[in-house]
């Protein structure tokens, strides 16, 4: 029979995604058959399966850790925003349509059934589901209609690790504050606490945790040390946004639009030792970067407006024209065109129509089907700066209701800028090392004095890291007692 945990958490960002995927990591080292699970995900990040379904990155992250493929059926639910009150709902990798959050509220109900069929489908072939939350269970407004927190976790008979973040400060007020707010029954569902991203000796802690386990009745299942990892982040909580790392030998600064989505593109520029990237939202911040890029947005027109009123428009422009390289990626290549135009309101912006960047010979044209698909293939035929990528592989994905070209390559442009819909094109092997030969050709330094990585490899180490910090910090044992419902 299979069996489910779930990891709950005391609010946003506590770090529940990255607990899963190193239980998923654990759990598939130890020999079983483990996938992940969450029934709701609000985020811009998303990726696209092998059979076009769409769903959560931070679900794709776990099945990576558990050595298996993404597949929909881990996130039968994706809200991604698109605006302040209202999302795009995805379910079961499809979207439904645009609902505001009132909306959506009244008719959760009806997908109860999905999510089921998802979750039950899942169980069939796993001998573990993990099984994440999303923000907190104590969130006493929403209750009601809960298909993500305690009442998922009734719903599949799930035990509970309660989650909170240290590192934000109050973490004993947080346990012990949604335990206290939880209903008897859900409080009866929480077999352990986990202290998460704590810096110091355990030692200075043990009196605090003694004494929550006596308010709450709960055991404390581990203090999980704040580990330093490179696995991508899910959405705007990331700290990546907020690092003001120096200047390095290649320079390469990303636009953060406010509505920016998959932002886990550029990782890949990340892992070289001597390369910076930076997320900037002011002009003064762009200062002379070898590389420009404009990433994925949920809303290209009203983020283009607000390119265009922050002045990083012009600043863009004038940099493309004195030869910087500038590439733009999903709604960020779009901007790039002459125009965009949105005749149904796909996007809900309140504009029909606007000028783009003009840094491209091409319009955009909004329309009511979804493109979502894998997409792979050899560069050719490429011109200019980046033309070393010729007979380079590559791969990813597409997400985007706009069409740019009747016949879309997967990099248009030339010269010094350049476009593409596919998301993922920097991970393939080869393909972020010929961008920057370039610039390093270009700049009269030595490519290989940046340094260089195997990503695959690097990448499974980094989940092997995570297991690792999670074996230090949790009691395995009492894990897999709360897994085989012994305690």
């Amino acid at each position: 029979m299979t069996k489910n945990i779930m990891i709950q958490g005391t609010m946003s960002n506590a770090g529940k995604s990255l607990l899963c995927a190193g239980l998923c990591r654990i759990f598939r080292q130890d020999g079983y058959r483990v996938a992940p699970f969450k029934s709701q995900n609000m985020a811009l990040n998303s990726f696209i399966t092998e059979d076009g379904g769409e769903m959560g990155r931070a679900q794709v992250v776990q099945a990576e850790a558990a050595g298996i493929a993404p597949d929909v059926r881990m996130n039968p639910i994706l809200l991604k925003p698109t605006t302040d009150v209202g999302s795009q709902v995805i379910v079961n990798g499809q979207v439904r349509g645009n609902m505001d959050a009132a909306e959506y509220y009244r008719r959760k109900k009806e997908f109860i059934p999905e999510v089921m069929e998802a979750y039950n489908s899942l169980a069939s072939g796993n001998d573990i589901i993990v099984i994440e939350g999303a923000g907190s269970p104590a969130e006493i407004n929403l209750k009601q209609e809960d298909i993500v927190n305690m009442g998922l976790a009734k719903m599949v008979d799930a035990p509970v690790l309660l989650v909170g973040d240290i590192d934000r400060g109050g973490v004993f007020a947080q346990l012990y504050g949604t335990v206290a707010l939880l209903e008897k029954e859900e409080r009866e569902r929480i077999r352990g606490l986990i202290v998460n991203k704590f810096r110091g000796d355990r030692a200075i802690l043990e009196p605090g945790l003694k004494t929550l386990e006596d308010l709450c009745g709960i055991p404390v299942a581990g203090v999980v040390p704040y580990t330093h990892l490179d696995i991508d982040d899910e959405d705007s909580l990331t700290e990546r946004f907020h690092g003001r790392s120096g200047r390095r030998m290649i320079d390469i600064a990303v636009i953060r639009v406010p509505r920016i989505s998959n932002f886990t593109d550029f990782s890949p520029f990340e892992r070289y030792e001597n390369v910076s990237l930076r997320y900037i939202d002011h002009v003064g911040e762009l200062d002379d970067p070898d590389m420009i890029i404009l990433p994925g947005t949920k809303s290209t027109i009203a983020d283009l407006r607000w390119l265009r009123e922050s002045g990083l428009e012009a600043a863009i422009q004038k940099a493309a024209s004195a030869g910087t390289l500038v590439f733009g990626v999903c709604g960020g290549y779009q901007m790039m065109g002459r125009t965009v135009s949105d005749p149904e309101q796909v996007e809900a912006a309140g504009m029909k129509e606007i000028a783009g960047m003009n840094l491209l010979p091409m319009d955009t044209i909004f329309l009511g089907e979804k493109v979502q698909r894998q997409t792979a293939g050899v560069f050719s035929g490429i011109h200019g700066m980046l033309s070393g990528l010729n007979g380079t592989s590559y791969s990813g994905y597409e997400i985007h209701m706009g069409r740019s070209e009747e016949k879309m390559p997967a990099l248009a442009g030339g010269g010094n800028v350049y476009g593409s819909y596919v998301h993922g094109i920097f991970d393939a092997p080869g393909v972020t090392d010929a961008i920057l030969k370039a610039l390093c050709g270009k700049k009269g330094v030595a490519f290989e004095s940046l340094g260089t990585f195997d990503p695959l490899e690097y990448k499974e180490h980094q989940y092997d890291l995570l297991a690792d910090a999670l074996r230090d910090g949790l009691d395995m044992e009492f894990v897999y007692r709360v897994l085989n419902r012994e305690v």
